[in-house]
């Protein structure tokens, strides 16, 4: 039988599927028409040709699959038309569960995010069980997950859907073609062109780690249950100190408050507006970093065998792949 992935073209998509690819799966990856493709190029898939908002393409697509990865997401922390956002990450979310529900599919795993769970006031590392409501969702890619994941819950709650739920927390490493935030960063530090930095935290992950975790979780999750798919908490200072000692350059020593940096975002949406594209820095964004987005991976380690390397090994993969392809 096939296994279907969604989001295979980009940067944690595109792990996952050279993960399945690895382990002797048949795929076959969702791709909308126009993508860029450099991630897969060469790959051994099946492509078939869709979109999250076009019900009929995903019930093309799930036909003969008896297995699916739901990674694809509109990630973006900016978005100056919000419902779409919501389309795409929930409805659509909900259209291609179904379809690989009525095509057979007896295995999903369903990409969310660790953007939808709580966090611990005093900055200990959040688990699954972390309290949290939809009120506290900061911005629309937040919230739109957020609503995705309760649409999954009620998929398996209600219909009997087959979904095991992982959350990533912020990926890095190769293939990061956009590249995403963690990536920028790391690219920004590597070009000189972070002169400070504001007081936050990430859990940083290798996504390679985090690829091979979704087919543990295929293997030996509970379907209904989730599980957070992480590394090593660090904060952006910490983060900036390990970059340093891989590119010689010094890491800056400047702490710029998140209220001076409230009016530059301001005026980076604004611009946005009128100019088009997407700004480097968003009130969102902003608001997020005054969050330590720490987290533990324990349940997922003890009770699919996942494991994460050390971050300082993360980080060297990212950049050598940046400095490989003319990011830096």
């Amino acid at each position: 039988m096939t296994t279907l992935v969604t989001g295979a073209t980009g940067f944690l998509g595109s792990a996952v599927a050279r993960a399945l690819l690895d382990a002797g799966h048949a795929v076959r990856v969702l791709t909308r028409q126009g993508a860029d493709t450099r991630n897969i190029d060469g790959l051994d898939v099946e492509r078939a040709i869709g979109d999250l908002n076009d019900r009929a393409s995903l019930e093309q697509a799930a036909k003969g699959c008896d297995t699916l990865f739901h990674v694809a997401a509109d990630y973006r922390l900016w978005i100056p038309d919000p419902p779409a956002i919501y389309r795409t990450n929930v409805e659509g979310s909900r259209d291609l569960l179904r379809a690989a529900a009525a095509a057979g599919a007896t295995r999903i795993v369903y990409t969310s995010s660790v953007a939808t769970l709580g966090l611990n006031a005093d900055h200990s590392p959040a688990d699954e069980e972390t309290p949290v409501t939809e009120a506290a969702m900061i911005g629309h890619y937040k919230r739109s997950k957020y609503l995705a994941e309760e649409a999954v819950r009620a998929l398996v709650r209600d219909e009997g859907v087959p979904a095991v739920i992982v959350n990533p927390s912020a990926p890095i490493g190769p293939r990061d073609i956009k590249p995403t935030p963690t990536g920028r960063i790391i690219v920004d530090f590597a070009t000189g062109r972070m002169p400070a930095y504001v007081d936050t935290g990430l859990n940083v992950v290798h996504v390679d780690d985090c690829a091979a975790g979704h087919l543990q979780a295929l293997a030996h999750g509970a379907v209904g249950e989730r599980y957070i798919l992480g590394g090593e908490d660090m904060t952006l200072r910490e983060i900036l100190e390990c970059l340093a000692k891989l590119t010689g350059r010094p890491a800056p020593r400047i702490r710029l408050s998140h209220r001076l940096l409230a009016p530059v975002a301001a005026a980076g949406e604004a611009w946005a507006r009128v100019a088009g594209g997407e700004p480097r820095l968003t009130r969102d964004s902003l608001r997020m970093a005054r969050k330590m987005m720490f987290f533990s991976s324990a349940k997922a380690e003890r009770e699919l065998g996942y494991r994460a390397r050390p971050a300082q090994e993360a980080l060297a993969d990212a950049l050598r792949w940046f400095q490989a392809n003319d990011y830096v």
